[in-house]
């Protein structure tokens, strides 16, 4: 009988580590599930209320998560705050170095699952964030968005806006990303959000555990993120990355 996830119902987060790059991240054995957006957006409070605690230190200054802080929940997946993009108020050199980080997280980390793309609520689409969606749809990375602050504006600005912004992306695919809602402040929208964490965490344990050409276990489950992991060259010793979960 498969285990049994209770991700919506979240009993320990643990915090792992702040890493400056993907190789500085932890082995690939668990699950990982991203949370990234424009600087402002309000991603430390968000994560905050999904997790119930304060997980992610809240700082009125944009910009201010500039490494990759790696959260393990319930002991059977992660939680990942990447650094926000935009006017992030750090040096040149730092903000490339940070980007790249980034980009080598979504594009390389063979078990991140899905990214949650935070887009504010109050505002129409902006250049930065399309830019943003259309390169995780060039290099199909899995995602759904996340429409933030809803608590600010009215629901009819809300939904103006979702629908510019899915307007404007739907031609970029064939099957148009979720889109989700949500206000820390209000304390709405952690059900259905954990619920695509939890739905994932079934699909994975659904599958069954397949032998390895290496006599070990592996499975399948990194079909339902829709991309191939993707081998990379480095000097440091990687951890088997044929998902044992």
């Amino acid at each position: 009988m498969p285990l049994q996830f209770f991700s919506v119902n979240i009993s320990s987060a643990i915090f792992n580590c702040s890493a400056p790059d993907l190789d500085s991240c932890p082995d690939e054995s668990l699950p990982e599930f991203a949370f990234i957006g424009r600087s402002n957006v309000g991603k430390s409070s968000l994560l905050n209320l999904l997790a119930g605690k304060d997980l992610a230190r809240v700082s009125p200054t944009p910009g201010f998560t500039k490494l990759i802080n790696i959260f393990t929940m319930n002991q059977c997946w992660r939680l990942v705050d990447l650094p926000g993009y935009g006017f992030a108020q750090v040096a040149r050199q730092d903000r490339s170095r940070f980007n790249q980080a980034v980009d080598e997280y979504l594009r390389h980390r063979t078990n991140l699952c899905l990214v949650f793309a935070l887009l504010d609520s109050g505002l129409p689409p902006q250049a930065i964030d399309l830019e943003f969606v259309e390169w995780l749809a060039r290099h199909a990375v899995p995602f759904v968005l996340v429409f933030t602050k809803t608590d600010k504006v009215s629901a009819a600005t809300v939904q103006a806006n979702i629908t510019a912004f899915t307007d404007h992306i739907a031609r970029w695919f064939e099957k148009s990303p979720a889109v989700f809602t949500c206000s820390a402040a209000a304390r709405r929208g952690r059900p259905e959000l954990l619920g695509v964490i939890d739905e994932a965490m079934t699909a994975i344990q659904s599958v069954p555990i397949q032998a390895t050409p290496d006599g070990g276990s592996g499975s399948e489950a990194g079909a339902m993120t829709g991309r191939k992991a993707r081998s990379r060259d480095t000097n440091k010793s990687r951890p088997d990355r044929s998902r044992p979960w």
